[in-house]
């Protein structure tokens, strides 16, 4: 039997599992899934014939198992895992599951920094080389990422957020060398066996959107200077025109008054319904019925047009903030909206 199971799949075990849980128990799983996930694991449920009552044992078993490992793993890493499953189910079983999980989960490094209060991050980090900095900072949550770079020194903070951005693959052996110094200030680590995908702009992007308006400032003043073609590229991808659903409506009819119409009717072709809903709720009746008239005989345009649209929409939107006339609301700081 455990030959058999041995053989399965991954989906034809979840499969099986979901079969074994019943179906309120699966209709809540299925709620956190992706349409292809639950695609794929409804044909194998569909394809799923008789099941041995063994195997179906066997299978909760298993992933009864791996969630506990799991959550060994998330309470104090692989190693504190490992040493609770050897007690509990022998050193071959657990290092048995240990492999299994590790295949499947992604044990991100600095696990235990992103368990910290940011205030202690700084504390432990804010001695350290800026390239230390930087890439702690990539691999912590953007917010906590974010309170950590408004805390740290105004002359400094320009040159991390750069070396966050122009961070492409750091190796483990690095990583885990960094990892060994902070742990002794904080806790175990585990280590990411392979190379990863660190920083970049993506990364500082999703920094700096939760950072106050007066670090961000700071920093793009100072890269401006510096790397005025890095600090274009960071400015284009912070404010997308989609994100204009955080502006109150008294912004967002300052925004519309001041944009083009014909640029507001070409945003608006790929825009969202609930972009689109905030845009003609903000409009006169007349107005929005003549955007929808216009839109629905509009006939095929390059999106090349449209993404240009949307980025002189945005390009209005980051100077009415700059002059104070609007508020983006962030996640911290004096640009709350109160």
């Amino acid at each position: 039997m455990a030959e058999r199971r041995n053989k399965l799949t991954g989906k034809q075990k979840a499969a099986i599992l979901m079969i074994a849980l019943g179906t309120d128990v699966s209709a809540t799983v299925f709620k956190h899934l992706t349409e292809q996930e639950i695609e794929e694991l409804t044909l194998e449920i569909s394809n799923a014939r008789k099941i041995d009552p063994d195997l179906k044992r066997q299978i909760i078993d298993e992933f009864f198992q791996t969630a506990l490992a799991q959550e060994y793993i998330s309470q104090g890493g692989i190693g504190y895992a490992k040493q609770i499953l050897e007690k509990a189910l022998g050193p071959d079983q657990a290092k048995h599951i240990i492999q299994r999980l590790t295949t499947t989960l992604q044990v991100r490094p600095f696990d235990f920094m992103r368990k910290s209060d940011p205030q202690q991050i700084l504390n432990f980090i804010q001695n350290e080389h800026p390239q230390i900095i930087a890439l702690v900072l990539c691999y912590l949550e953007a917010q906590q990422a974010a309170s950590v770079l408004s805390a740290l020194p105004e002359e400094s903070q320009a040159d991390i957020a750069k070396r966050i951005a122009q961070m492409d693959r750091t190796s483990p052996e690095v990583i885990a060398q960094v990892e060994r110094v902070l742990e002794k200030k904080i806790s175990s680590s585990s280590v990411n066996q392979d190379y990863t995908q660190t920083g970049g702009i993506t990364s500082i992007v999703s920094v700096l959107n939760g950072v106050d308006r007066t670090t961000e400032r700071n920093i793009l003043d100072h890269l401006e200077k510096h790397d005025s073609d890095l600090a274009e590229e960071i400015k284009k991808r912070m404010f997308v025109f989609e994100d204009i659903i955080v502006l109150d409506d008294r912004a967002v009819q300052r925004v519309i008054r001041e944009s083009e119409n014909e640029d507001l009717i070409l945003a608006m072709r790929t825009a969202s319904d609930e972009v689109k809903d905030l845009l003609f709720h903000n409009m006169s009746e007349r107005m929005a019925a003549s955007f929808k008239e216009e839109m629905e005989y509009m006939g095929p345009v390059r999106l090349h047009d449209v993404e240009e649209a949307q980025t002189r929409i945005v390009n209005t939107i980051r100077k009415l903030e700059d002059a104070g006339e609007i508020v983006i609301a962030r996640g911290q700081g004096d640009d709350v909206i109160v």
